[in-house]
């Protein structure tokens, strides 16, 4: 768990402070932040950008620079990515004082990344489904329409500069100059530096990232980027730093050039059902991407879980067969996929539940069931019954929308039970 804090101005231009708490159950590594706005920046690259996400872990990591064209489909990059994509759904981020820009106001939030739904066995050719938290997902597409930004320049940077550019974009899309920012609060706060570090330390390594995005022409410095022009003095260790905003926004906020049959995320699961490249741009062409995705998933679903003997003719011929009758509304998904499924989000669930108690003193938990139990029962219940309603107004299923209000509301009511014991009698 970390913890922390952040001065702002409110609309009347009075100093208040937000509380920041994230909760990272399987901890996070410096490189996970990468594979997170990477998944983003691919959810949004797509036609019509929703909640959800599919698409093999070859086409993910290829995209997001991590392996090449020729790389084969398992081993320890694979692994890797799978842990990654595990630790990012188990992190929770609570603001006291967030800023939301649909709502145009400081409010109190709570929000985690992502949940996920992966097939079982490790080298299945069947796509991953990325599940955003439908709250992020909605801040993350209002700052500035989309997480526009190329991954090109991302990958370019060293880990405090990408950083620094998440929050300088964050700002940008709201002024062309940041305030004055604290340079001990930017760097520790922001960039995850370490709050051992000295000052004077602290502007060189600030400096340096300065200096790489000014390069990209992600910001501009007037008097240029040398250090006595750049920091302000205001005492003994304390600086503030203004940056303003650079050419690499302008003009970028133009219509995407639509997706080419290579681009898009459901060209490896056609493939693996035996389709052409003409056919694949054909099928992406003629039907909705929630069907195709659906299919696709069930047609290699049956291939893996009944082999070539299942289908009459061919897993192609399977495809086009029931996408046909599906559009028209004369088909609806098999009784043993959704069963798949289940499964699948069941042994999910497992992992959770298994990671949760390795993080959890046993005496704690048990404390904590009791209070559940107990004096906390009713307010659970609460909590969970408006975040079930809340989620399935947004487009959820009951038990996708009660699954994540459990692992929400258990989360909330262990914090409040752990600030609770700490508190003397």
């Amino acid at each position: 768990m970390h913890e922390t804090a952040y001065g702002y101005t409110d609309r009347h231009g009075h100093l208040k402070i937000a509380s920041v708490r994230v909760m990272c159950a399987s901890g996070m590594s410096a490189a996970d932040e990468f594979i997170l706005w990477g998944l983003l920046a691919l959810t949004f690259n797509q036609p019509s950008p929703s909640t959800e996400f599919h698409a093999t872990p070859h086409y993910c990591m290829r995209k997001l620079g991590l392996i090449d064209s020729t790389t084969g489909k398992g081993g320890k990059d694979y692994r890797l990515f799978r842990e990654t994509i595990k630790r990012l759904a188990r992190v929770m981020y609570e603001n006291s004082a967030f800023y939301d820009p649909i709502r145009g106001e400081h409010r109190d939030v709570g929000f985690g990344f992502l949940k996920y739904s992966l097939p079982i066995d490790p080298v299945s050719s069947r796509a991953w489904r990325f599940i955003w938290d439908q709250q992020f997902f909605e801040l993350c597409q209002a700052t500035g329409g989309g997480l526009w930004f190329d991954l090109e320049t991302y990958r370019r940077l060293d880990f405090a500069s990408r950083r620094l550019f998440v929050f300088l974009q964050k700002l940008f899309y709201r002024t062309k100059e940041t305030p004055a920012l604290d340079v001990r609060k930017l760097c520790i706060d922001t960039l995850g530096f370490s709050a051992t570090i000295e000052v004077r330390n602290l502007k060189q390594k600030l400096l340096r990232s300065i200096r790489r995005l000014a390069a990209e022409g992600i910001v501009t410095v007037a008097g240029g980027v040398d250090r006595e022009v750049l920091f302000v003095k205001h005492g003994v260790g304390r600086y503030t730093v203004s940056l303003q905003r650079g050419p690499y926004f302008d003009g970028r906020r133009a219509d995407k050039a639509p997706l080419t049959t290579e681009e898009s995320p459901l060209v490896d699961p056609l493939r693996s059902v035996g389709f052409d490249d003409a056919s694949i741009s054909r099928i992406l062409r003629d039907y909705a991407t929630n069907m195709v995705q659906e299919w696709v998933d069930i047609t290699l679903a049956a291939k893996e879980r009944h082999g070539a003997d299942f289908f009459k003719k061919s897993p192609a011929a399977y495809f086009m067969d029931n996408i046909q009758h599906a559009t028209e509304g004369r088909r609806s998904p098999p009784d043993w996929w959704r069963e798949l499924r289940q499964e699948e989000a069941r042994r999910q669930r497992d992992a959770d539940r298994e990671q949760f108690e390795q993080v959890s003193v046993v005496s704690e938990e048990a404390a904590f069931r009791q209070y559940l139990e107990g004096e906390a029962r009713d307010a659970f219940e609460s909590v969970m019954k408006r975040l079930t309603s809340d989620l399935t107004s947004r487009g959820k299923t009951f038990e996708e929308a009660e699954e994540s209000s459990r692992y929400m509301a258990r989360l909330h009511f262990l914090n409040r039970f752990r600030k609770e014991r700490s508190q003397p009698a």
